[in-house]
């Protein structure tokens, strides 16, 4: 089972992943994404719950995401590019692969490898 928590780490976010068995962190390559990130994988390494990192807009800022990421070992297990073409997308109704056909696979990867 899949289940979206808000940005942030607010009371949501703790209710959702707190029965969690993986956790997928979205986090955008800014420093507000970087801040929000760091205080994401705080509160789940209380919890003990393990966790990767997907960059959406992957290439709108800078790598301090990334750096972060290798330096506390959590991986970055998906890049989504900044492109006018999924946004334009997500305008039309569309979901990420309809917009973007070549993330089916890497997409489809991940979830192989979160789910074994």
């Amino acid at each position: 089972m899949i289940l979206d928590a808000p940005p942030g780490t607010s009371c949501p976010f703790v209710e959702v992943v707190s029965d969690a068995d993986y956790v997928l962190l979205v986090t955008e390559p800014t420093p507000f994404g970087l801040y929000d990130l760091k205080l994401a994988v705080e509160v789940l390494q209380n919890f003990n719950k393990p966790c990767g990192v997907i960059i959406n807009r992957a290439d709108l800022g800078d790598d301090r995401v990334e750096k972060w990421a290798a330096e506390a070992n959590i991986p970055i297990l998906l890049q989504i590019p900044f492109e006018r073409q999924i946004a334009e997308g997500y305008a039309h109704g569309q979901n990420l692969v309809e917009s973007q056909p070549n993330l089916r696979q890497p997409l489809e990867n991940l979830l192989k490898e979160l789910v074994s």
